[in-house]
């Protein structure tokens, strides 16, 4: 059961990422932050990132190493996707290759702590 709960929480998360960078976000409040919507990018990938390392390593058995390649890879492939079609498919939005890098810093930057975090070391 909670190997389900952990793929499906994955799979909202995935579709909640698809769903506020496609469409036309209107009345949110004007956030006073520099460089706010680059910090939400970062963060949003880095907890992308962690979701899918978690459902690959533990709903599907899949070796830490692996799953961890896996999980950035495909965060990474998953944001710039989502940036051509932000271009592509919307008349609101565009492609922003700073938003694509900062998507990527963050997928390294949760490989990173999850690659360090002690309890997930494992002799090969």
């Amino acid at each position: 059961m909670l190997k389900k709960t952990v793929f499906v929480g994955t799979l909202v998360y995935t579709f909640f990422i698809i769903t506020v960078s496609l469409i036309k976000l209107n009345n949110l409040p004007d956030v006073k932050i520099s460089f706010g919507d680059k910090i939400f990018h970062f963060l949003a990938y880095a907890v992308l990132t962690v979701s899918w390392f978690f459902s690959f390593s533990f709903t599907f058995n899949v070796k830490i190493k692996k799953a961890l390649l896996s999980a950035g890879l495909l965060s990474i492939i998953f944001g710039i996707i989502l940036e051509v079609l932000q271009e592509s498919f919307t008349e609101f939005r565009s492609l922003d290759i700073y938003d694509a890098l900062v998507n990527t810093l963050g997928v390294l930057m949760a490989s990173v702590v999850l690659w360090n975090a002690k309890s997930l070391h494992v002799k090969n």
